[in-house]
């Protein structure tokens, strides 16, 4: 069973919303039922704003609502809490995610030669080097055959990690 962490759930959001969304959540994880209105003055945020990054939120199943109807206005307010039971399947989600995105690009870094800039402004295959004339589509600069498959080893073991980390969930 995998055991979260704080640093593993913190992962999960900044997966989601990036660094920009942390301040929502740690307001979120002080009280539940804020409402969108409250969560804004909170964070000094446009409402449109903080709706935006709820919806984030809510498309991952990271948080739930209820409305209630403002009597004077007959508008509906939306109470925002985190779903906490959500954010393991998340987390097992993201990295599954991530495992496939790594065994492809080990794939074809297998099987294909890269070009990169000098500059490090990019890496392009064959395919996109010859349509660039092996020119940086950055910079400008002549693109230069990838020498070796040093970093391979680096993304087997990111894989193995990933996938003795996903053993433990089942």
């Amino acid at each position: 069973m995998i055991r979260l962490t704080p640093k593993k759930v913190d992962e999960v959001f900044l997966d989601v919303l990036g660094e920009e969304g942390m301040p929502l959540i740690r307001a979120m994880r002080k009280k539940d039922n804020l409402s969108e209105f409250r969560l804004a003055t909170l964070l000094k945020l446009d409402v449109k704003r903080v709706r935006n990054l709820l919806y984030k939120l809510s498309n991952h199943n990271l948080v739930g609502f209820t409305r209630k109807k403002d009597k004077e206005k007959g508008w509906y307010i939306y109470y925002w809490s985190l779903l906490t039971d959500q954010i393991k399947y998340q987390y097992v989600r993201s990295k599954k995610e991530q495992l496939a995105r790594l065994k492809d690009r080990l794939d074809r870094e297998g099987r294909e030669h890269f070009f990169f800039c000098p500059q490090k402004c990019v890496t392009l295959d064959f395919d996109q080097a010859t349509d660039f004339e092996f020119h940086c589509p950055e910079c400008g600069e002549i693109v230069s055959l990838e020498a070796g498959k040093e970093h391979l080893p680096a993304i087997k073991k990111k894989i193995e990690e990933i996938e003795k980390e996903l053993k433990k969930e089942k």
